[in-house]
């Protein structure tokens, strides 16, 4: 007897996207069922919609008001794509250890929907200038709502957009949440196939910077040329060594790479955004001693809800009132009013000589107390801040990248190496 007709578009549905046209998830086919719908319409993937990818940067570039939903979603979408595609040679690794394609397929969605989901208001500037105090990062939280707030639903989900899982397969949230720590712990405990795709979630070409890349470039209006990602996916491939690119990716990746270092040199390390950066790290840790009552690990609850909008909502409405909030007031009113306080006076990009002499490990309050004294004495008094990216704007060698390495294969040799 024929399949119905409906029953091929049954169990998944479309959301439309500016960067990959459409993304496919799926949805409950019956009461009961849980979907990856069920996971992107928790209260906690639904929180990212008032998280801003973009920190200051919306502040320079008007269009640029996009989210971390938006981006979960892109990332969520290419990991699968990479996951597809990567299946048969990781099946030719691993052999019979090797999960089923669904599931594969799923675990890599899943880690894309919720890598981010950690993240507080401004982002990584959260990260230094607040949850350091804790000794965590939002890699920390992340962790903790996928295996803790998410983990039930996380464990209920049997089926990717392709197909459903083997019998008795499961997916853990201690193995969604294992490549979101970049530290590297645990790694001999893992399963073969979870360590040979941490490269696809923390190495030189992931599913999150793929996508934030064409994502943030298109939304700041920003040009940085094309971002071959069908290219790299196509090219990409598990040998012995762990995952490959063909040289004819070569190009793709070359490409990709200058495309993320005109990014931040143009839009993350933009002048005005560093500038309302240096603003912002005066006022921060005494704001969030005010609106929040510690660390967040310990008041999950009251974390759910602290996002951009909660937090410049609760500053706005500061300034009507009285008390000490005024002068922390004052200087969230500058700041929202685009009324920026520093003024670059010179910049200067180190050379890769100067990196090797250790240039960049001198702290920023070092350079200022150098410079100052080298200043003519009428001039000393002068009130200046020196301020140095924390991330290095250079891309990554794609040659020393520890465990998440990729290699090259050369096929004129038949040879696999780092170079």
């Amino acid at each position: 007897m024929a399949q119905p007709i409906e029953s091929e578009f049954e169990g998944t549905a479309l959301v439309a996207d500016p960067i990959h046209r459409y993304i496919q998830f799926t949805v409950p086919l019956k009461k009961g069922e849980v979907a990856e719908k069920n996971i992107i319409d928790s209260p906690w993937a639904q929180r990212l919609r008032y998280i801003c990818q973009l920190q200051s940067a919306r502040w320079v570039f008007p269009s640029a008001e996009h989210s971390r939903f938006q981006h979960s979603l892109g990332a969520m979408h290419l990991a699968g794509n990479f996951a597809r595609h990567l299946y048969p040679s990781l099946r030719r690794i691993l052999g019979n250890d090797c999960p089923s394609a669904a599931f594969i397929e799923e675990y890599m969605r899943i880690t894309g929907l919720l890598h981010d989901v950690g993240h507080g208001p401004f982002g990584h500037f959260f990260d230094d200038n607040f949850l350091l105090d804790f000794g965590i990062t939002h890699e920390d939280i992340g962790q903790t709502i996928i295996q803790d707030e998410l983990g039930d639903l996380i464990r209920q989900l049997h089926r990717s957009p392709s197909g459903p899982f083997a019998s008795g397969e499961e997916l853990r949230p201690e193995d969604i949440a294992f490549p979101i720590k970049k530290d590297g712990k645990d790694d001999h405990r893992k399963p073969k196939w979870l360590r040979l795709l941490q490269p696809l979630t923390s190495g030189i070409f992931t599913f999150d910077n793929l996508d934030y890349v064409a994502r943030d470039s298109y939304m700041c209006g920003v040009a940085i040329g094309p971002v071959d990602r069908d290219r790299l996916i196509h090219y990409s491939f598990f040998s012995p060594k762990g995952l490959t690119l063909h040289k004819a990716g070569n190009a793709a990746l070359t490409m990709f790479l200058n495309a993320r270092l005109y990014l931040y040199t143009n839009v993350y390390y933009h002048r005005t955004t560093r500038a309302i950066d240096l603003h912002l790290r005066e006022i921060f840790p005494e704001t969030m001693k005010t609106i929040f009552p510690g660390n967040p690990l310990e008041h999950m609850e009251k974390y759910l809800h602290l996002t951009d909008w909660s937090l410049l909502e609760e500053v706005s409405r500061w300034r009507h009132g009285k008390g000490s909030n005024k002068a922390l007031a004052r200087e969230w009113g500058r700041i929202l009013g685009r009324d920026i306080k520093w003024k670059m006076a010179y910049d200067r990009t180190l050379s890769l000589n100067e990196l090797r002499y250790g240039m960049a490990l001198i702290q920023d309050a070092d350079w200022e107390k150098r410079i100052r004294t080298a200043l003519p004495p009428s001039a000393r008094d002068v009130v200046f801040r020196v301020d140095m990216a924390t991330q290095d704007p250079r891309p990554e060698s794609p040659f020393a990248m520890g465990k998440k390495q990729i290699y090259i294969f050369d096929p004129s040799t038949g040879e696999i190496e780092k170079e």
